[in-house]
């Protein structure tokens, strides 16, 4: 007897095996640990009764499109998921939310072409992350914000990637090696592997890079540094194929004791195509700035807009930055914006921003300033006061700060209009209207605020 309900039992678990498996997949249960192969059937999908239990889940090589939520929900358990070499072209927000265990997520050959914030949110345990040749093109700043503190393989390489979230890459101090090859990546944010001690392979061949942040973690690639530490490890650099731009900016890596990589400069013209470990330290220059062209005079009307231009030319290219008259720097604010030709646009003037203007470009190799004098026209202010105007009120300009200085005397107002009924947000203004006087074809009111006096005209 005890033997038919062993064989029963047995035969109910062979059963709820072969009904828990999908159609045309494999599964296999392993010492606890089910295992369930679907790569390679025609799948356009991923099954629906696949058992929530899985531990290992293989779909490479079918023909699924997307990545839903319901398609892994509460797989508690999965620890190794292959989604590759398929057709894959966007991932539901919050897919992964259930798979807190999961180590290693294989995306690579699909057709994703970005990655959102909350694509691979829940994946606080992820060790390997996959993804290479897709068609990203744009992956979001908080999109790998869940794998700082586990992820160790970052493999990104040949896809349309011009930058990655730098800023979060940072953080991921368990890194031992990541893959950015084949991109269209031309900067690095300077300081993204200062506390990445355990990286041990970084390859960004073949990306648009004319230089290489300066980090101590690139000491690590020279050949005759000996690390045997687990803390830090000697580093794998790889970087060529990269139109590295050999000025003085890249000293600093010509410097490194390491082997002919075969890399070689594509600018300036002097170096171009000469390979970058022959070329002596004192060819690496850089040139000062120097201002080409800039606004010497400008006088505008107040309330108009007002564009300095201050254009330089420098190797590197300078950065232009402007103080105002009182010798603050200027940012860009709602009435300021400086853009990156040297161009800053004032958009409305006020009596407080009549002074001398200096533009700064600067580089690696040092700076040049021009001056430019800025006149303002300053018109008649209307004051809350029925029938009386008050001066322009003079002082700081807001372009860089809130404070506020008051001077002048109210003088007497016009004859022609007057104004009263004035409250925060209406006044009454009344012209006269006669057969001798000229017909008005048009009017212009202009008021402005008692917190900026910022002119505003309807």
């Amino acid at each position: 007897m005890d033997k038919v309900v062993i064989s029963l039992l047995l035969l109910g678990t062979a059963l709820m095996m072969a009904h828990a498996c999908p159609k045309y997949c494999v599964c296999q249960n392993l010492s606890e640990s089910l295992g369930t192969l679907c790569p390679s059937k025609g799948l356009l999908f991923v099954p629906m009764d696949i058992d929530r239990r899985t531990v290992e889940l293989r779909l490479g090589g079918n023909f699924i499109l997307k990545v839903s939520t319901q398609d892994f929900a509460n797989m508690t358990g999965l620890v190794d998921l292959t989604l590759s070499r398929n057709t894959i072209s966007s991932i539901q927000p919050f897919s992964f939310i259930d798979l807190e265990t999961l180590r290693s997520l294989h995306l690579d050959s699909n057709r994703l072409t970005e990655l959102g914030p909350d694509d691979l949110r829940g994946l606080v345990n992820l060790q390997h992350l996959i993804l290479n040749n897709n068609q990203l093109n744009r992956i979001s700043n908080s999109a790998l914000e869940d794998l700082t503190l586990t992820l160790e393989d970052l493999d990104l390489s040949y896809n349309n990637l011009r930058s990655v979230p730098w800023e979060t890459i940072r953080k991921m101090v368990s890194l031992h090696q990541m893959s950015l090859d084949h991109n269209l990546i031309n900067y690095i944010t300077e300081g993204t592997f200062t506390d990445l001690d355990k990286l041990a392979r970084l390859d960004l061949t073949s990306n648009r890079l004319q230089k290489l942040p300066p980090d101590p973690i690139f000491a690590r690639s020279q050949s005759s540094v000996v690390l045997s530490t687990p803390y830090a490890p000697q580093l794998s650099l790889s970087f060529g194929g990269n139109p590295l731009h050999c000025n003085c900016e890249v000293l600093w890596l010509r410097r490194l004791d390491r082997e002919d990589d075969m890399e070689t400069c594509a600018s300036p013209t002097t170096l171009k195509g000469r390979y970058f470990w022959s070329i002596r330290e004192e060819e690496f220059v850089c040139e000062p700035p120097l201002i080409t062209q800039h606004t010497h005079k400008l006088l505008v009307l107040e309330g108009q807009t007002a564009s300095l231009r201050c254009k330089a030319v420098g190797d590197p290219m300078p950065a232009v930055h402007w103080v105002a008259p009182d010798d603050r720097l200027i940012s860009n604010s709602s009435r300021a914006t400086v853009y990156e030709n040297g161009t800053l646009d004032i958009t409305v003037t006020t009596s407080k921003d009549y002074g001398t203007f200096t533009c700064i470009a600067a580089n690696a190799a040092g700076e040049s300033t021009a001056s430019i004098e800025l006149s303002i026209i300053q018109l008649p202010h209307l004051s809350n006061s029925t029938n009386r105007t008050a001066q322009p009120k003079s002082g700081l300009s807001d372009i860089t700060s809130s404070t506020k200085i008051s001077k002048g005397e109210p003088k007497p107002p016009p004859e022609v209009v007057s104004v009263s009924e004035v409250t925060s947000v209406s006044a009454l203004i009344k012209w006269i209207v006669s057969k001798s006087a000229t017909k008005v074809n048009m009017y212009q009111l202009q008021y402005n605020c008692s917190e900026d006096e910022v002119l505003i005209y309807r």
